[in-house]
């Protein structure tokens, strides 16, 4: 019997398993290998697409089952192949568009296109989060539906994202999802998709219940992990809406607030 509690380790990336500068410390690595070396499973289960992801999971030296596109994805790191794969319906999410739009004004917009290599296209007025994340600048309106997408994302040159994201769930939300996944980054998803989803489909394949699942997160778009796995730990530098959900709460992703824990359930 292993003495780690639980089977399955869920981490999002950014805010959580990241620092600021996109690496992952010494001591949450360590942490990580002692869970799995303790027979149980870490998963990475975040909001970017796979073309966002793959570096990161290669760096970490990650073969397993990765979550992306908030749920939209799951994707063998070791194979390089995607093996479920969920887009956004162009005609529903111009339709959601237009509704949000005519009740709060012009929106500044970004898309993901779907598959391994899918580029992220943004669109005039759309603020970029620095790193080195690629994208592709577009102009003409056309160029964001030409090819299938796995979410949209939209920017109000006024309203904060709390504001932006609670005028369109009110607005679109028997349309589409609305989720805040990060300072700046408020997305448009199919209804019902969400990173527990993506999350239950890969457990599934590993053969784990939401019940041996322990999970890390910073953002709203982490919520509905949080509700599907047994227990859910907020990092310290995380939304306020999280926090009020979580089952614990730990340092923030800069103090190496995973591994607090994980060190903590390895001794106990």
């Amino acid at each position: 019997m292993s003495p780690f509690p639980y089977r399955l380790v869920a981490t999002d990336l950014d805010g959580t398993l990241l620092r600021s500068d996109e690496s992952v410390s010494a001591r949450t690595r360590d942490a990580l290998a002692a869970v799995t070396a303790a027979g149980a499973a870490h998963i990475v289960v975040t909001g970017r697409a796979v073309p966002w992801t793959r570096h990161i999971l290669d760096d970490l030296g990650y073969e397993g089952i990765a979550v992306c596109g908030q749920g939209a994805q799951v994707y063998h790191a070791s194979e390089h192949r995607l093996l479920t794969s969920l887009t956004l319906d162009r005609q529903l999410a111009g339709l959601a568009l237009s509704k949000i739009e005519a009740e709060v004004g012009p929106l500044a917009l970004a898309a993901s296109r779907d598959g391994l290599d899918g580029e992220v296209l943004m669109g005039p007025g759309y603020k970029a989060q620095e790193g080195p994340l690629p994208y592709v600048a577009y102009d003409d309106p056309a160029e964001l539906w030409s090819a299938p997408l796995t979410k949209l994302y939209i920017q109000h040159p006024k309203l904060t994202d709390d504001e932006l994201t609670r005028a369109a769930r009110e607005t679109v939300g028997g349309l589409v999802d609305v989720v805040m996944a990060g300072p700046g980054i408020v997305e448009i998803l199919p209804l019902g998709l969400s990173k527990a989803t993506g999350l239950s489909l890969a457990a599934r394949r590993l053969g784990v219940k939401a019940a041996e699942t322990i999970a890390f997160g910073d953002m709203p778009n982490d919520i509905p992990m949080f509700g599907w796995a047994a227990h859910g730990v907020a990092m310290g530098n995380a939304h306020a809406e999280l926090r009020a959900v979580a089952d614990e709460v730990t340092a923030s992703n800069e103090e190496d607030g995973i591994a607090v824990v994980l060190e903590r359930l390895l001794s106990a």
